[in-house]
């Protein structure tokens, strides 16, 4: 699920292994660097990020995307650059992908694992979209366009789609307020049928921490807002990312 994304984001891998799956992984490293005079490591350093434009988005879609990818851009003052409050996340297809040297472990781990929103080939099918995150306000907003292959009733969106969505964006915002988190509760109040092809803002916010437990609140629109389709909560726990690898420490 994508709420492990920015949890992990740091992690190092011995982190993240149990100690057999850490033997394992140890020893596919030295055999690594034995030959890494004769050849070059053979994983890519920097993972493919699917949040970015693609010609399957709409022109509002890449409008809505625009006007919240400049609320990104530095300030200048006094001839300097000053970094906002507003910074677009990257999206991978393996939430392991967020940690530190995460593109090498995808490899050896599950290597044929997916992101369940990110393991269609063909772009504009399923879920295209990218969140913006302001950590000042403790809220996010994830544009989203839905594809032809999450059809529901005739022409219009699948509430399981919808509500994949909405455990995606909380999750991820929930993740980059508290670590690594996993969701335990999911509330949605379905408002409006949404129409395929749609492209809507789905806006999440903290409502409170208490202790390990997160709470997102969480509502769907038209990127206008005059129409709303979903409302939502969440709650989300924070968890130890040791225990998904067999780890019991």
């Amino acid at each position: 699920m994508q709420q492990l994304s920015n949890g992990l984001k740091g992690v190092r891998l011995h982190q993240l292994l149990s100690k057999e799956t850490h033997g394992h992984l140890q020893t596919s490293l030295e055999n690594t660097r034995a030959i890494s005079t004769v050849s070059l490591w053979p994983f890519s350093s920097q993972p493919r990020d699917f949040s970015q434009p693609n010609s399957s988005w709409s022109p509002e879609m890449r409008k809505v995307y625009d006007h919240y990818n400049t609320l990104c851009d530095p300030d200048t003052e006094n001839g300097e650059e000053k970094r906002g409050p507003w910074r677009k996340l990257p999206s991978y297809n393996r939430s392991i992908k967020y940690a530190a040297g995460g593109i090498h472990l995808s490899k050896l781990i599950q290597a044929k694992a997916r992101l369940f929103t990110r393991n269609v080939k063909e772009q504009g099918a399923t879920f295209e979209y990218v969140v913006f995150v302001n950590k000042e306000e403790k809220r996010c907003v994830c544009v989203f366009q839905a594809g032809h292959l999450l059809e529901g009733a005739p022409g219009h969106v699948h509430g399981g789609a919808i509500a994949t969505m909405i455990d995606t964006v909380t999750g991820t915002l929930a993740g980059f307020l508290s670590g690594p988190i996993m969701t335990a509760n999911l509330n949605i109040d379905y408002r409006s049928p949404m129409p395929l092809g749609s492209v809507v803002l789905i806006h999440s916010a903290l409502d409170r921490k208490e202790r390990r437990k997160t709470y997102i609140t969480c509502k769907v629109s038209s990127t206008d807002e005059s129409k709303l389709y979903t409302e939502a909560t969440a709650l989300f726990v924070s968890i130890g990312v040791g225990h998904l690898f067999g780890s019991r420490n």
